[in-house]
């Protein structure tokens, strides 16, 4: 199964909800104009609040997301030298960024990783996995760590948030359009909507979800190049070249859920079109 990020599960997953409420409160019925023809005009405002409504949601519970499926322990106060560290490194990182302080925190993960998200650029969560911290000597951490800290400070998750939001309204758009169409032409439902209206929406709704994903893939592997380029300044391109040359020597793939794969740095190989992170030899070979 193709590895989405934690925002897209969660995303789709409010939108589902919307929809059932908009439903079940009656107000797509107001979408028809006589009970016969679609209010286009209605339509977009009501795929926009839907849409932007669920990538908003998802930005906003994003971190607190990724602490519970991830089991993040938050370094709350330093308890070894090596959390100390680490705080101390993601402190100088944002200073250097002009960011707020992220919370930093490690999860349990044997593969080498390392995430970032949160609602804006001074209230993010900048986490690693044991696997990385064990596997990878102080400087290639640091660029990792500089690595996630320019996906904060560049505003990448803001930034989905936005084309989420855009995708998903012509996703509910075009699908309510695609079962009205079944609805009057194939099944001659001269007024209101039928069983066939409901049906073909929704299974229009889940093929263009996987169509409107190849788009926020493709923005997926190019903030990637953006976060390595703003890392090598971060810390040195030398640096940041020795981190991705050592997770292309591990191998194995990432153990992380699905749905925290568009977030962490090593994201496995998928295919390209539905991929979170450009192959490592490209992401090395951009860097030189």
């Amino acid at each position: 199964m193709l590895r989405i990020l934690l925002f897209v599960g969660t995303n789709i997953a409010i939108i589902a909800l919307l929809s059932l409420t908009f439903s079940l409160f009656g107000i797509q019925g107001l979408l028809a104009e006589n009970g016969v023809d679609l209010n286009l005009n209605a339509l977009m405002v009501y795929s926009a609040v839907i849409g932007f409504s669920g990538a908003i949601i998802s930005l906003l519970i994003s971190k607190w997301m990724a602490k519970r499926s991830m089991r993040v322990h938050v370094i709350q106060q330093a308890s070894d030298s090596t959390e100390t560290w680490l705080l101390s490194t993601v402190s100088r990182l944002a200073k250097q960024s002009n960011i707020g302080m992220p919370e930093v925190g490690i999860f349990h993960s044997h593969s080498p990783n390392a995430f970032a998200t949160g609602w804006n650029r001074n209230n993010a969560l900048v986490a690693v996995s044991t696997g990385l911290i064990e596997s990878m000597n102080k400087d290639e951490i640091e660029a990792v760590l500089a690595h996630e800290v320019a996906h904060v400070a560049n505003g990448d998750m803001v930034t989905m948030t936005l084309l989420q939001g855009v995708m998903n309204t012509f996703v509910v758009f075009l699908s309510r359009i695609i079962g009205h169409t079944v609805d009057r032409v194939v099944f001659k439902v001269e007024r209101g909507h039928g069983p066939a209206f409901w049906i073909v929406s929704i299974i229009s709704e889940v093929i263009l979800g996987f169509l409107a994903m190849t788009i926020t893939m493709w923005f997926s592997r190019h903030r990637e190049y953006r976060a390595d380029a703003g890392a090598a300044k971060l810390v040195g391109k030398h640096k940041m070249r020795a981190a991705l040359m050592r997770l292309q020597s591990s191998q194995s793939g990432p153990d992380m859920p699905d749905e925290m794969a568009a977030f962490a740095i090593n994201a496995g190989r998928i295919h390209k079109l539905f991929a979170s992170h450009p192959p490592l030899a490209e992401r090395i070979k951009a860097l030189e």
